[in-house]
């Protein structure tokens, strides 16, 4: 049985191990299912896509618009380094799913507009799925509209050619879309739960997704969501690949 691949982008190692964790919980892996590649740490090493059954992309602090000479040099890096291997993915239409910066890389990647014109601060917001999203199967057994925790400064205001919107929330109109058959992006983080969300919220309280001194109101709004469907797209992604 063949491992799925995550690929990460958060330096802070807090986020980043609790995330991994997410991923594992969420999808019903093990950590031999799971082969983690921290991108911010150094050279993307070579990429066997063969030895994996699918492609998972956490989310990040990076902003995928930001003006290229405005990002950090190890972002430009990643993204150099993330590219060609996006472009063996789309061509073979590798399964894939990437979690909010995922409607960044591979929204950029298939010629998606990125920008801040729908950011939503943190906290859960209603996700209402498309009549193509009911009938996808990575989206089966979700209810026609359920909460999802947000947070992202950036997002795709239109979609990319071809690609199949998904799920739409009132402040955010893309929040989940399909390229080709097997390529997901989410705008929501399927994999954060009330604690997940808690965790990001302390770790990026000077990250400018609110204002620091406003860290325990964000948290006392995220402690009274209920957030119990999002999960089940991250294990749909593993029962169907895997």
């Amino acid at each position: 049985m063949r491992p799925f691949l995550l690929l990460a982008s958060r330096g802070e190692q807090t986020a980043a191990d609790d995330e991994y964790a997410a991923f594992l919980r969420f999808g019903g892996l093990t950590p031999d299912r799971l082969h983690r590649v921290r991108m911010e740490a150094g050279p993307l090493p070579p990429i066997d896509l063969d030895r994996y059954a699918g492609v998972l992309v956490g989310g990040s602090p990076f902003s995928s618009s930001d003006p290229e000479q405005a990002k950090p040099p190890v972002q430009r890096r990643v993204e150099a380094e993330l590219r060609p291997l996006l472009d063996e993915i789309v061509a073979r239409d590798t399964p894939f799913l990437g979690a909010c910066y995922g409607v960044g890389t591979l929204g950029v990647h298939q010629g998606a507009v990125i920008d801040a014109r729908f950011a939503e601060p943190v906290g859960p917001v209603p996700v209402t799925l498309t009549d193509e999203g009911v009938a996808d199967p990575l989206l089966a057994g979700l209810p026609r509209t359920f909460e999802a925790f947000v947070g992202h400064k950036e997002a795709c205001s239109v979609l990319p050619p071809g690609a199949t919107l998904l799920a739409s929330s009132p402040t955010c109109p893309v929040q989940m879309f399909r390229v080709r058959r097997h390529l997901y992006a989410t705008q929501f983080h399927p994999e954060l739960d009330v604690a997940g969300i808690l965790t990001r919220i302390e770790v990026y309280r000077h990250a400018g997704y609110f204002a620091p001194h406003e860290a325990d109101r964000v948290a006392a709004g995220v402690r009274a969501a209920d957030v119990p469907w999002p999960h089940l797209v991250l294990r749909n992604f593993v029962r169907l690949f895997g």
